[in-house]
């Protein structure tokens, strides 16, 4: 990611929360953090100031000078240690509340008008770049942003210290005199100039590679959860080698990556580490002609070598922090291509005009896959109140795609549609949705928990369905989609329909692992508790033509027939 792409994409992802409606309390919350760290920089100068006094007293064997320094010193020592704890505690609260925001918003954009549905093959792993990735940034950002504050506001203190403490440094060239004045400050300057640009040249390829294990530790998570969900299928397969395959693929590309990782931030920490030693002792070798001629004592020598150190620090705070900066980076990369391809889902939208009508009305729906093969062409239908259609045709011919169609969230569609005002639908895939929590919240999904009616109208509609014995369990919290069987889960659905009552229902196979008489039972309670309901079914077998009215056949080339049911 080039550097202006970067800096664009940090921006985007910076500038939401701090102009939101949290933005005063956000902003001052940062001035304190950032006030609170100027009062650390401040106590930083004062210790410094004790180097020479106490080493001074030290030299000059002044042991009253040294009890009294000890004290002073416990003083400021405990007054930084009070404001450097704070500052982290509340620097640590505005994070949390920078990443709530940050990931209701996401949540929010991700779930609005199916986004994550149009996207799911354009983004890996979206659950780790709103709940990992948003983390990172947030954090490492304010590390970065305070930190780089503290060190400005660190050289901008020391460096007048160090000017004043390292004098002046003299030579002769050429028969002339050449004075340096504040020569310490200056080689500061090229030391930790030099530093960071080396530091740039070793660790910049860690960027891409730190970008990339985040993405193969995600795929090799997927593949376990993956067979966590899949686990009843699997070992009926036996496929537990066929799944240690995908296992040892996806974790060799993480191994591999993070080898190539170490070598990299290897070659970094031998550079950081080393340019860290060095400058322990060059201020030493550059103070010391000073000390010797005796123009300062130990302590102005202690106190130039601490004033030299914080000034490299704050200079050196890019050398130290490249490692931080690459895994932000990589992080507003993901971010960034995750926000890109959420604005591009969003853009995708159907041809397909809606409009209202007295009843189920299709005109000219033209229905194609993304390669532009057509599964429907000029499709003209109209659906009394009250009847059931059956869409039939061979596999792969897009009676599914039909139905997506008409739940719009089938983009490569036009034509037209249209449904009387007001009215409900209700779509049923073959195999149903149940989300985690309770049983009471798997049954009125999609409403929320709290909507539920009364516990005796759930156990009348779940008797309805033939799962009485599930009434008992309205409040028990298990992973129902593992403990319920198939069958069940699309009886469960049907409850759903009923507690819902929706004008439209549009059913894809959800009877297909229900025995005969069942689905026959199925469908005959909607028509007695939804007398009004039209319903649109998707499937093969030859015993759903009797609950229905109408067949609309598809060829999968774009032909279909209409016929009415005898």
């Amino acid at each position: 990611m080039e550097s202006k792409n970067l800096f664009r994409g940090f921006w985007s992802l910076f500038k939401g929360y701090w102009s939101s409606e949290e933005k005063l309390k956000a902003r001052g919350l940062l001035g304190v953090v950032i006030g609170l760290n100027f009062a650390t920089v401040y106590l930083l100068v004062q210790i410094n100031s004790w180097y020479n006094e106490f080493y001074n007293a030290l030299q000059n064997y002044e042991a009253d000078s040294f009890w009294y320094l000890v004290g002073k010193f416990s003083a400021l020592a405990f007054t930084y240690i009070c404001i450097a704890v704070y500052a982290i505690y509340l620097r640590q609260m505005l994070q949390i509340r920078w990443r709530t925001w940050m990931t209701n918003r996401y949540l929010d954009e991700w779930t609005k008008n199916q986004t994550y549905y149009k996207m799911q093959d354009a983004t890996d792993n979206p659950d780790q770049r709103i709940s990992e990735d948003i983390s990172q940034f947030v954090n490492l950002t304010l590390m970065l942003i305070i930190g780089f504050l503290k060190q400005l506001t660190t050289l901008a203190a020391f460096g007048v210290v160090l000017w004043e403490l390292s004098g002046s440094f003299s030579f002769d060239l050429g028969g002339t005199e050449i004075v340096i004045y504040g020569y310490m400050f200056w080689f500061s300057f090229v030391y930790s100039g030099l530093g960071t640009w080396l530091s740039h040249k070793v660790g910049k390829k860690l960027i891409g590679l730190n970008f990339d294990q985040q993405k193969f530790e995600a795929d090799f998570r997927f593949a376990m959860m993956r067979v966590r969900e899949n686990s009843e299928s699997i070992a009926f397969y036996r496929g537990e080698k066929a799944e240690m395959e995908v296992f040892d693929l996806k974790f060799s590309e993480v191994i591999k990556n993070y080898f190539k990782l170490m070598t990299k931030t290897k070659h970094l920490n031998f550079y950081v580490n080393g340019y860290a030693q060095l400058a322990v002792i060059v201020p030493l070798i550059m103070a010391a002609p000073r000390y010797f001629k005796n123009e300062i004592q130990l302590g102005g020598l202690m106190q130039t070598v601490s004033a030299f150190g914080r000034v490299q620090d704050a200079l050196s705070f890019f050398v130290e922090s490249y490692d931080t900066l690459a895994n932000l980076a990589a992080v507003i990369h993901r971010l960034s291509g995750f926000t890109e391809h959420m604005e591009e889902a969003r853009n995708i939208k159907s041809k397909v005009i809606r409009s209202e009508s007295p009843e189920l009305k299709i005109s000219n729906l033209n229905v194609s896959l993304p390669d532009g093969r057509e599964l429907l062409k000029n499709l003209s239908l109209t659906l009394p109140n009250s009847k059931y259609l059956l869409v039939t045709g061979l596999s792969g011919c897009g009676k599914s795609t039909l139905l997506r169609t008409f739940a719009g969230i089938w983009a490569y569609a036009s034509g037209e549609i249209s449904i009387p005002k007001n009215s409900r639908s209700m779509f049923l895939p073959q195999k149903p949705y149940l989300p985690l929590g309770t049983l009471r919240r798997a049954l009125v999904y999609p409403l929320p928990e709290k909507d539920a009616p009364s516990d005796e109208k759930l156990a009348e509609i779940l008797k309805a369905v033939e799962l009485p014995e599930l009434s008992q369990k309205l409040d028990s919290a298990e992973d129902w989609s593992r403990i319920l069987s198939l069958g069940e889960q699309q009886r469960l659905a049907f409850a759903r329909v009923i507690l819902s009552a929706p004008e439209f229902i549009f059913l894809d196979e959800a009877t297909s692992a229900l025995d005969e008489l069942r689905e026959v039972e199925m469908y005959k309670k909607i028509g007695e508790v939804l007398p009004n309901t039209t319903v649109v079914s998707v499937g093969h077998r030859s015993t759903l033509f009797k609950m229905h009215n109408i067949e609309l056949n598809l060829d999968g080339k774009g032909n279909w027939i209409v016929r009415e049911i005898v």
